[in-house]
């Protein structure tokens, strides 16, 4: 069994073919995270989790690429939400130095504040940092009592921000580029353990070989694995194990 620990399945390059669901289970992976983006998404995000409850789990935060002038209207609408059902983690929360710096000092509070809302309802948080990893890892030794953890979704910082990462008792989310032939993410790989890693796709993008380039989805998720197993020299099914083991930890969901 695996677990798809990020994963889009309300973009709408996926609701126009609800068989991807039925096809990621047919492949193993029986649990799918949904991290959320604004208040636009919420409704499409809901919708998959109530249809599929047992499969399709999902987070309630405000994305950085989001953060624009109404920043403090969508904070808002997370805290109401987190007040009146269950989510499974605060996210995808974090910084975004790649596509717009206008906000910058905006999306640095909001991360900030859903941390503290994460701390509160005692929820992991799942982190973008697009060309920001050291800040983040800041931000969160800043905010680390103890009780705070969660993933850096998509990593691809280097071994000593890893290493950081791991110290700081999070996990490496590792999705589709880890297949890529350019990517520097098997030398990471070979030095971190299995127990601080968890598979993802951020589906519908970043497609691993030899889907590169096409719409990517959840069912790829053993694809994936088969990579991290050939650098770790393991069987899939010990990355499977490990890293379903390390999703069921976190989001509390044994």
């Amino acid at each position: 069994m695996f677990t798809d620990s990020h994963t889009h399945l309300y973009d709408e390059q996926l609701t126009t073919d609800e068989r991807q669901i039925e096809r990621a289970i047919k492949a193993g992976v029986t649990k799918m995270y949904m991290p959320n983006c604004d208040s636009g998404t919420i409704a499409g995000m809901l919708q998959m989790a109530d249809k599929w409850p047992g499969n399709c789990m999902p987070m309630m935060g405000l994305h950085p690429c989001y953060v624009k002038g109404n920043y403090n209207d969508e904070l808002a609408v997370v805290v109401e939400w987190l007040a009146k059902r269950k989510f499974y983690a605060v996210g995808e929360i974090g910084l975004d130095y790649y596509w717009d710096l206008t906000y910058k000092k905006e999306q640095t509070e909001a991360f900030e504040r859903q941390i503290d809302m994460a701390l509160q309802y005692g929820l992991p948080i799942v982190i973008h940092s697009r060309e920001s990893t050291a800040e983040c890892i800041d931000i969160v030794r800043k905010k680390q009592n103890g009780k705070l953890n969660g993933i850096f979704h998509c990593f691809s910082g280097t071994m000593d921000e890893a290493q950081q990462i791991v110290g700081l008792g999070f996990y490496l989310g590792i999705g589709g580029v880890v297949t890529y032939k350019k990517s520097t993410l098997p030398d990471i790989i070979i030095a971190i353990p299995l127990a601080h890693i968890v598979l993802e796709t951020d589906a519908p993008y970043l497609a691993p070989v030899p889907y590169r380039g096409k719409r990517n989805e959840s069912s790829y998720i053993p694809n994936i694995a088969q990579k991290v197993a050939e650098i770790k020299n393991v069987s899939i099914e010990e990355v499977a194990l490990a890293t379903t083991t390390n999703c069921a930890h976190l989001f509390q969901n044994k």
